[in-house]
């Protein structure tokens, strides 16, 4: 192993198994905890296939999202425009879908093109995702401003642009097969489509994090940017690179958002921001960047899509499950704390 690779290897996941199994560990008995309670209160309501059904359906559009918030934190940054990137995807993709397949009197006209202009649309939306977020990489890298304020003004310029193609209405009435990406089901399984597509964005990510070079390098650039400078990493390539993937997964979580609500718009997920910060963190990915593992944010998402179906099924308001989450937040950002500090105890013992 040459010395680069070395350094490459040595990243949060390097971490002693405890350490990093410990935020896994605790969402595992926070979901534990919420099917106690849930069976001690809403066990008729909640433990339904109704009700399994509608989990299933919700947490993709946000999930896709949160694996994007999830690589930029990683590599020491952060990417608040990702809702933007998502709705400015989302109007495209309808725009196209809207103008080119022809409904009149509930009827597709043009039936044979169907299939063609809803992957042209889909393909746009994944470029355009992937180019915003090329965009915020490299006002990042190469004038080395930070990624929460180049993100942030990425929101507003997204969400503007947005706004300004549809003009402040929604568009509405796509046909049935694009509602399907993210409402239908694999004939004769039964299996959600939208399902099939987390997972298979999920494996990609996977891949990447654990299997590639790029994927080390963002671990690496989040631990010591200027240490994996001075290895030979071109950390403004790692940079523009990992927001453009950032960006891609916003593109793709564009389409899910835009197919299971019918209706493109520059406000839709406005909560979606503070939800994949919220997921991210919890899952334990450190905020300084450097450390996180993709098993820890997927179980965060299902976690939090239990506690948001449980608050519904007690038919509580959002208040109370915003209140929540910000309690959710406080406890995942003291545990990071925590565990850094233990760390740290540790290695000064054994050294």
């Amino acid at each position: 192993m040459s010395g680069k690779e070395a350094r490459l290897k040595k990243t949060g996941r390097g971490l002693p198994v405890i350490g990093r199994d410990s935020h896994v560990l605790s969402i595992i008995g926070l979901m534990i905890l919420v099917c106690i309670i849930m069976m001690l209160l809403k066990p008729e309501s909640y433990f339904t296939g109704l009700n399994l059904r509608s989990m299933i359906f919700q947490f993709p559009e946000y999930g896709v999202l949160a694996l994007g918030m999830m690589a930029c934190m990683i590599a020491g940054g952060i990417d608040l425009s990702l809702v933007g990137i998502m709705n400015l995807t989302g109007v495209l993709a309808a725009l196209i879908v809207k103008n080119t397949i022809i409904i009149e009197n509930g009827v597709v006209t043009n039936p044979g093109m169907v299939v063609p202009i809803i992957v042209l649309a889909c393909v746009v939306a994944v470029v355009v995702g992937g180019a915003c977020g090329a965009f915020n990489g490299f006002i990042i890298g190469y004038f080395g401003l930070p990624a929460m304020l180049v993100t942030l003004c990425g929101l507003q310029l997204y969400t503007g642009l947005a706004y300004g193609i549809t003009g402040g209405p929604a568009i509405n009435g796509m046909c049935d097969a694009f509602k399907n990406i993210a409402n239908g089901t694999i004939p004769g399984i039964g299996i959600p489509w939208v399902l099939l597509i987390f997972i298979a964005v999920l494996a990609v990510v996977v891949f990447i994090m654990k299997c590639t070079v790029f994927g080390h390098e963002i671990y690496f650039l989040g631990s010591n940017a200027q240490a994996a400078m001075y290895s030979g990493i071109n950390t403004m390539r790692v940079t523009v690179m990992t927001y453009m993937f950032s960006g891609i997964l916003g593109g793709i979580s564009g389409i899910l958002i835009t197919s299971h609500l019918n209706s493109a718009k520059s406000s839709n997920g406005s909560t979606y921001t503070l939800l994949s910060l919220l997921i991210v963190v919890l899952g334990g990915v450190h905020p300084d960047g450097g450390r996180g593992r993709v098993i820890g944010v997927v179980l965060a998402v299902l976690l939090l899509q239990m506690i948001a179906n449980a608050f519904g099924v007690m038919y509580l308001d959002d208040n109370a499950k915003t209140f929540a989450n910000g309690c959710l937040l406080v406890a995942a950002l003291v545990l990071s704390v925590v565990m850094d500090k233990r760390a740290a105890k540790k290695a000064a013992a054994q050294s």
